[in-house]
């Protein structure tokens, strides 16, 4: 049975945003840095798709009724921020802070490292 031409304009579409949208653009290719420390980008991407198409005709189902469709896709691709690997710590880094609590709860885990180092009698920047 042919498939109906919907569908090959469904499939064809879709296959072309599986080959625009992979894991590579959601996270992104490691880079090294001169310290060592191992930096990969994180972005959101969203898409929507729509498919529609119709018969001309008093009867559809005839083979060589004339058929109309189209479909429309439409990517974004926007920069979350960067996972940062340096020894045994690993971090998020955002692009953008939503408020300025956000940037004090980003810096909650360092501050109880050293606070946890100096009680300890440790330096805490040999951690």
């Amino acid at each position: 049975m042919d498939r109906h031409p919907i569908e090959n304009i469904m499939s064809t579409t879709m296959e072309n945003i599986r080959d625009m949208v992979d894991v590579n653009t959601v996270i992104g290719d490691p880079v090294t840095a001169a310290e060592g420390a191992t930096i990969i980008p994180i972005s959101r991407v969203s898409f929507g798709f729509v498919a529609g198409g119709g018969e001309y005709g008093a009867q559809p189902e005839l083979s060589d009724v004339p058929f109309a469709g189209g479909t429309g896709a439409g990517v974004t691709v926007q920069p979350m921020g960067f996972l940062t690997i340096a020894g045994r710590e690993v971090r998020f880094t955002p692009v953008q802070y939503a408020a300025p609590i956000d940037r004090v709860i980003d810096m909650i885990p360092g501050l109880v490292g050293d606070v946890k180092s100096f009680l300890t009698g440790g330096n805490p920047t040999d951690q």
